[in-house]
């Protein structure tokens, strides 16, 4: 086989891995188990180089800098297939010496397959052999087909972002900024008791499942951030995993069963996202429910009227329950660099519904209640 041959080998090589990668990425509904993708080793190379950067950005800035990188780390994919699919047909016309102009250098296939590409039409260039004429059409349509893939993947993707924040951004007042177990169960402590819980828990059972479908098929979407610092989609699965595994174990008469179940599916979505991230789960250090926080949950609950079971088999069970899923949570959290949300709200802090520029400096008149009542509970 000659040179040429080789290099024309090589291009249509190089096309089929590009177009494959895309469907996979775009297309492709299921979660992809290959351990060597170009997509994966894009994402790993550039998250790994932007978080260096922004590591040495201020403390102030970090959460919008690295906000920044899920948008911008997608249209660059875009361009690197792009790309790579106009080098790659460049060879193949370099390889097959079927243009018109002397010596057909690289030089000139490239800038033939990239007026192709992008259907300019200049006719500066002309493809000389019937096989090339046949590659030429080809390229034009792969360009207009890319094109149009592009066109409706960043709309789903769109979508799938905006019902996944909407979520979120309720949860603000059912469970504080951010989010806690502790909060969630106590202002769900209304007149009709344990029902407005399992209300709640059956609400976040299909926000789970929704979110485990939507970040398997478009991964992207996990580096995509909230629109408020303290509020991120793995905070929002820490506390339902938090509240339900404390209904399941440790709050006498309350939706045992619905907890189970959305337990079951945000469990379910923590170990498969780790699982598409390569990420092995980690033991949190800091320990995130120790005996003191326990007993200050425990007594605030009590104080506002549940009854959390008590002794040391409720103790086993609910540690046996966390070991299911704190560590693959603090894997996310260490590779994604989102804080998990503590068990408890800190004190002093303010739901985002309840702050304004305005109101940095001094009381904003007429606020409503900030959570220091709900804060005397814990």
């Amino acid at each position: 086989m000659n040179v040429s041959a080789i290099i024309s080998v090589l291009g249509v090589f190089l096309v089929f891995l590009v177009l494959w990668e895309a469907f996979e990425t775009i297309v492709f509904p299921r979660r992809v188990t290959r351990r060597t993708r170009l997509t994966r080793l894009f994402y790993r190379a550039t998250w790994t180089l932007w978080k260096r950067i922004v590591g040495l950005a201020p403390q102030s800035h970090k959460d919008n800098l690295l906000g920044i990188y899920g948008p911008l780390s997608l249209l660059l994919l875009l361009s690197v297939w792009a790309s790579m699919l106009i080098v790659s047909f460049g060879l193949v016309y370099w390889g097959l010496v079927g243009l018109s102009e002397e010596g057909n250098s690289f030089s000139a296939s490239l800038y033939f397959s990239g007026s192709t590409f992008f259907t300019l039409g200049l006719g500066d260039l002309k493809p000389l052999s019937p096989l090339t004429r046949f590659l030429t059409v080809v390229e034009s349509g792969t360009g207009l087909g890319f094109l149009a893939i592009v066109i409706g993947y960043l709309p789903a993707l769109n979508q799938s972002f905006s019902r996944r924040e909407v979520n979120i951004s309720l949860l603000d007042s059912r469970a504080g900024s951010p989010p806690t177990a502790a909060e969630m169960l106590y202002r769900h402590n209304d007149e009709y008791g344990m029902e407005s819980i399992r209300l709640v828990l059956h609400e976040w059972e299909r926000w789970s499942a929704e979110l485990l479908e939507s970040h398997l098929s478009y991964p992207v979407l996990a580096y995509f951030r909230s629109q408020h610092d303290n509020q991120s989609w793995l905070a929002a699965l820490t506390s339902i995993l938090d509240a339900s595994a404390f209904v399941m174990v440790g709050l006498e008469g309350a939706c045992a069963r619905q907890a189970q179940l959305t337990f079951a599916i945000a469990r379910h979505a923590v170990v498969d996202l780790c699982l598409i991230f390569r990420l092995r789960p980690i033991s949190p250090n800091p320990d995130r429910l120790s005996p003191e926080v326990l007993a200050n949950l425990r007594s605030g609950l009590a104080s506002a009227g549940l009854r959390p079971s008590m002794g040391k088999e409720a103790d086993l069970k609910l540690e046996e329950l966390r070991a299911m899923y704190e560590p693959y949570l603090f894997a996310l959290s260490v590779f994604f660099d989102l804080a998990l949300p503590p068990w408890i709200p800190e004190p002093g802090s303010e739901d985002n519904w309840q702050t304004s520029v305005w109101s940095r400096d001094a009381a904003e008149p007429g606020s409503i209640g900030r959570r220091t009542e709900s804060q005397r509970h814990f």
